[in-house]
């Protein structure tokens, strides 16, 4: 199934795409975690619309990229060149911020690929680490990060000022990290 994944960095001439395929892989993963309305703000307000994805496009600090299978875009990477969470250093430390794919495109294979592609691009930038967030609910993608050599290092809540519209209980956040050396 995999054989044909491609995966290109785009520009912002890429937004509307980027933002489409966001809002459709998103709405099926996570209607869980939102009370009425919620969703809806989250991709159309927060997250995904145009406008974030154009500007988050064209910061230097962030690459983004479309994974294409078969020539159908299938999923997406956001990575953080230089992060600044905690202590890590941010010269050293990659942050995946995003990896997200097409339900129909889960459990083959294509996360891994994924993941490995972010490895090569860690160790093309000359880090030793990368770190990213996920929902402590996430448990199947949770097991993925750690199958893939990442482990939980901590953890905290999203303000809940911000994601009004969240389920409480789906506030919980865990950090995990992949040494690459």
């Amino acid at each position: 199934m995999t054989s044909q994944l491609q995966i290109h960095q785009i520009d912002v001439s890429q937004s509307q795409l980027l933002s489409d395929l966001a809002k459709e892989i998103y709405i099926p993963h996570y209607p869980y975690l939102w009370n009425e309305g919620g969703v809806n703000w989250y991709i159309n307000e927060y997250a995904y619309p145009v406008e974030k994805i154009t500007a988050e496009i064209a910061d230097p600090n962030n690459l983004h990229f479309i994974a294409y299978l078969n020539n159908e875009p299938i999923g997406y990477l956001k990575l953080n060149i230089n992060t600044h969470y905690k202590d890590f250093d941010p010269i050293t430390t990659l942050e995946l911020e995003r990896i997200y794919v097409l339900n129909t495109c889960i459990q083959k294979g294509v996360g891994t690929q994924l993941i490995e592609f972010v490895k090569e691009v860690a160790i093309n930038l000359n880090k030793k680490d990368i770190i990213l967030k996920a929902m402590d609910s996430a448990n199947l993608a949770l097991q993925f990060y750690k199958k893939n050599g990442f482990e939980i290092i901590d953890e905290f809540k999203l303000p809940a000022h911000i994601f009004k519209l969240m389920k409480p209980e789906y506030r919980g956040m865990f950090v995990l990290k992949h040494c690459l050396i």
